[in-house]
């Protein structure tokens, strides 16, 4: 039977509802709004959440015009902000300019800081306060008060601030950061502007995120707005717990593109902790340069699977060296932690405390070994650089020899003065690179020590050339070196020998 165009379209009607009936039952309104918590979360802790505002006395510079806040552009506030300090100055004013000349004029700064005690502890990014003349906190009511350096951390960028309370204040709890899981709901809340605490939500779209900002990076990645005056503000799960500091975007633009980054509070709590006790971080330090261990690398020191941190030299005056670690080592477990990479190494030894023993266990020659380490401190002053010796070399004719896609000498007085090589670096020079040898993919370059070849010392062209030809025989399919620059610095490669 031919269906009828009125019966055609009730079928299209019928589908269409029953349609729309299974994506309703599929999302519903209540999901599409988010989790029901997050206006429970806001309300129990916006009033710790305060506006942090500086001010620099620095030289004028131009038309006197750049004492406004910087805002991103295309922002709101951009006009309103412009407009009030433009009058502001007054009429006639020339801003920074007198006779012609440039005086010292202040510059503002805006972000976003928490409450942590109610004794008035407060906490927020460096990068907020850097420089800072003075340092203002302007609770979520508005109430403005004066603010002292407790202490700053400049490589997670965290600082510490403390107020005289003006009334009871509201102060909020850190929560655990280990805990959190991919697409757990978060909240954040800034105070930019003074304007009172602006609140967004997502979720966590990574963890332990590393963006090569400093050397502990191990960022909460989320998708919650993070825009220009909310930086040092918290990041809150829905328990109402900080989980961590909203630190960094990145945006072309300045403002928020769902790509935000959070110092998280298993960092932030050891942090505060000791700038609260020390005004200062006192770091674990091992006294060790270390490196990625890739899949050549670890073939080459037979490990398998590839993992943990290849250490590249050691600090003659440093904990590790007493212990006896020595180049070519592989850490992969350190205070009972598994290390998995060279990030994982630095950030276990930093949050280690300085003085304590530990156990460090190494692979050296495919078999694992522990070492007693005590920590020292990262910033020792009396750390210092063992004397180099000069040695005379003999003023011979360098004898060049092929190997590896590489041009090798001995080294002389004459390659060193070319080179700039120290004294104290011993090995054979690497005059020429094939550009097109697997040496040169892997960055060596003219002026470049080789040190040793496969863990053993070496000191000629011909001594690299039969550490390889050796290897062939027994099968390998790379040969791991230990190179060194001008400067003394160590390194690790790893060539293929086919």
């Amino acid at each position: 039977m031919t269906a009828t165009p009125a019966l055609t379209r009730r079928l299209r009607l019928g589908l269409a509802a029953i349609v729309l009936g299974a994506a309703s039952a599929v999302v519903s309104p209540a999901f599409a709004r988010g989790p029901e918590g997050i206006a429970d979360v806001a309300e129990k802790v916006i009033g710790a959440v305060v506006n942090i505002s500086t001010s620099q006395t620095v030289e004028a510079k131009g038309d006197g015009r750049g004492a406004t806040p910087h805002l991103p552009p295309g922002s709101p506030f951009e006009e309103f902000f412009d407009d009030f300090f433009k009058n502001r100055r007054g009429p006639g004013s020339k801003g920074g300019e007198k006779n012609g000349e440039h005086t010292p004029r202040k510059t503002n700064s805006l972000g976003s800081g928490f409450i942590i005690d109610t004794s008035g502890v407060v906490v927020t990014n460096n990068h907020v306060i850097a420089d800072a003349d003075e340092i203002n906190v302007i609770l979520n009511d508005g109430t403005k008060v004066k603010a002292e350096m407790v202490g700053i951390d400049k490589k997670t960028d965290l600082a510490v601030l403390k107020i005289k309370p003006p009334k009871p204040l509201t102060a909020v709890k850190f929560g655990d950061s280990d805990r959190l899981r991919l697409g757990d709901w978060v909240v954040a809340i800034g105070n930019p502007f003074s304007l009172g605490g602006t609140v967004t939500a997502g979720i966590v779209s990574a963890k332990n995120r590393d963006i090569s900002s400093g050397p502990y990076d191990s960022y909460i990645q989320t998708d919650a707005s993070i825009n220009r005056g909310n930086s040092g503000g918290p990041l809150f799960n829905l328990e109402g717990e900080v989980i961590g500091v909203n630190t960094l975007i990145i945006s072309p633009s300045g403002g928020s593109i769902g790509i935000g980054f959070a110092v998280p509070s298993k960092t932030v709590v050891a942090v505060v902790d000791q700038l609260r006790q020390f005004g200062e971080l006192r770091r674990g330090w091992l006294g060790v340069r270390i490196q990625a261990v890739t899949d050549e690398i670890a073939e080459s020191l037979n490990i398998k699977p590839a993992r943990g941190a290849l250490v590249a030299g050691v600090e003659d005056k440093g904990p590790a060296k007493p212990a006896g670690i020595e180049p070519g080592d592989v850490v992969v477990k350190f205070d009972g932690k598994d290390i998995k990479d060279p990030r994982d190494l630095s950030r276990v030894v930093a949050d280690t405390a300085v003085g304590k023993e530990v156990d460090v266990v190494i692979i050296r020659k495919g078999q694992e070994e522990t070492r007693k380490v005590t920590l020292g401190r990262l910033q020792d002053p009396e750390k210092v650089q063992a004397a180099i010796k000069t040695t005379e070399e003999p003023a011979e004719k360098p004898v060049t020899q092929k190997a590896l896609g590489l041009d090798l000498a001995t080294l002389s007085k004459d390659l060193r003065t070319r080179y700039k090589i120290k004294d104290s670096v011993k090995g054979v020079v690497v005059t020429s690179v094939d550009a097109k040898s697997d040496a040169a993919e892997k960055r060596l370059s003219a002026g470049d020590v080789i040190v040793e070849v496969a863990q053993e010392v070496v000191t000629s062209g011909a001594d690299v050339q039969k550490r390889v030809d050796q290897l062939k025989k027994d099968g390998k399919k790379s040969v791991l070196l230990l190179v060194s620059n001008a400067e003394g610095e160590l390194r690790f490669v790893a060539l293929s020998v086919q």
